[in-house]
């Protein structure tokens, strides 16, 4: 599965689509064309006609079959700097099940005459942009027409999911070890949301083991858990409240009584553009429900009215009613500090206005104290560190589309190349101009 067991997945999780990838469904047409070249120059007899400049001395082209060319490919990032690689197993499972060539309607798997070498899921490379100083993340040895066609569906799952990984990873940097919900799921097709809830576990686990963390993941959709065994969560929708006229206190009192306890009752507050306002509303209702089933000696049913918190997602375009125009936008608009501020102070003081028998105005200050703030809207790592530099009370931040960004310094665009050829039983370098043979110590040999 990845570096921290050891193991590698199977088709059994991906359930790849063999028979279309074989066919070079999807393969961009340019490397269908030339497998198909390489195929039939094979059948012809075709032997090297040319010059060969590129080969070293003493090494002669003559009796060359460029049809059956061994090759040795890697494939590397272009991101600069930290890489958290992802999708290794999946490219290798390609490499497995569709490498090979077609006799009418039967497909003669080869993948067994491959060498392969790669890293494991989750592994860190490093790289400065420059494709001359890279680490490849794995690299193949043999008949470049068996596997020509897995260029594209190899490079398409190492790019997306180290990508999403890696910005994973810098936003938890950012959110200091506090938790980062992943909520990217609406902004993109849901046929790939498994590797994405994959990469982002991955992610998770990396930055546990970098920086001595205990973060758990947290996807808001079942498929993001496909491929680890995770599930969903999440908070209450706007359109929630909406069904309950506006009015979440009561929206969260239902849901409370209705949902299982071990799903943590997390109230959306901006619906009204009024955090502090709704915030104290649910709070109040939901101790007031919470004290008197304790008292009735009804602990169990007690426990669905605890709330764990209450999230922020006020619009770009709306200032919350708690917050006092400075004329700045960038001040004044969404979820700012001085938003989560208002809130935090009111939830922490709020007991003390309530009429309660002493005897739980204790425990009142405790219920009201625990409540965490989730913020959501428009962050990423920029907006997080801004916020962490403030030292703003957030306690877990929800991160959508900023997940998935993929310009200037997070792209991490994957490339292949053909590095080696060999000829007459010899390796010899046979890279285009600007790229080299690459390594990697963390490269080991997977068959």
């Amino acid at each position: 599965m990845s570096i921290f067991d050891g193991q590698r997945l199977t088709n059994a999780t991906f359930k790849l689509d063999i028979e279309r990838m074989r066919r070079g469904w999807y393969t961009d047409k340019y490397f269908v064309n030339i497998a198909y070249m390489l195929t039939r120059l094979s059948e012809m007899g075709y032997t090297y006609q040319g010059k060969a400049h590129r080969l070293p001395e003493g090494i002669s082209p003559e009796g060359v079959k460029c049809g059956d060319i061994e090759v040795e490919m890697q494939w590397f990032t272009r991101r600069p700097g930290r890489t958290i690689v992802v999708g290794v197993d999946k490219a290798l499972t390609m490499l497995r099940h569709c490498t090979g060539y077609w006799e009418g309607d039967q497909f003669v798997n080869t993948a067994d005459q491959l060498e392969v070498w790669a890293v494991h899921d989750g592994a860190v490379v490093h790289g400065n942009g420059d494709p001359m100083n890279a680490q490849p993340v794995m690299k193949v040895r043999g008949r470049y027409r068996d596997f020509a066609i897995l260029e594209t569906p190899t490079l398409g799952i190492l790019t997306r999911a180290s990508r999403i990984a890696t910005n994973v990873y810098e936003t938890l940097i950012a959110a200091r070890g506090k938790p980062v919900l992943f909520f990217p799921a609406r902004f993109d097709l849901h046929e790939v949301q498994a590797a994405d809830g994959y990469a982002y576990q991955i992610a998770v686990q990396r930055y546990n083991m970098d920086y001595g963390s205990t973060l758990g993941p947290f996807v808001s959709t079942d498929a993001q858990g496909d491929w680890w065994g995770g599930s969903g969560g999440g908070t209450v929708a706007h359109a929630a409240i909406a069904s309950f006229l506006g009015d979440t206190a009561e929206a969260m009192l239902a849901f409370a009584q209705v949902l299982p306890v071990n799903i943590p009752r997390i109230a959306l507050v901006d619906f009204n553009n009024d955090c502090v306002t709704d915030s104290l509303a649910v709070c109040r209702a939901m101790f007031e429900r919470y004290y008197r089933l304790l008292e009735e000696g009804n602990e169990a049913e007690a426990r669905r009215y605890i709330l764990y918190g209450v999230r922020l997602d006020t619009g770009g375009n709306l200032r919350d009613r708690s917050v006092p125009p400075l004329g700045d936008p960038s001040l004044d608009l969404g979820v700012t500090p001085r938003l989560v501020f208002n809130v935090r102070q009111a939830l922490d003081t709020q007991w003390e206005t309530w009429d309660i028998p002493p005897k739980w105005r204790d425990e009142a200050r405790k219920y009201c104290q625990r409540v965490k703030i989730v913020v959501s809207g428009g962050f990423n790592p920029e907006k997080i560190s801004r916020f962490e530099k403030l030292h703003v009370p957030v306690d877990i931040y929800a991160v959508g589309s900023a997940l998935f960004d993929n310009h200037g310094p997070t792209v991490t665009d994957f490339t292949a190349d053909v590095v080696r050829v060999k000829v007459h039983g010899q390796w010899v370098d046979m890279a285009k101009v600007g790229r080299r043979p690459l390594d990697n110590p963390d490269l080991e040999r997977v068959w």
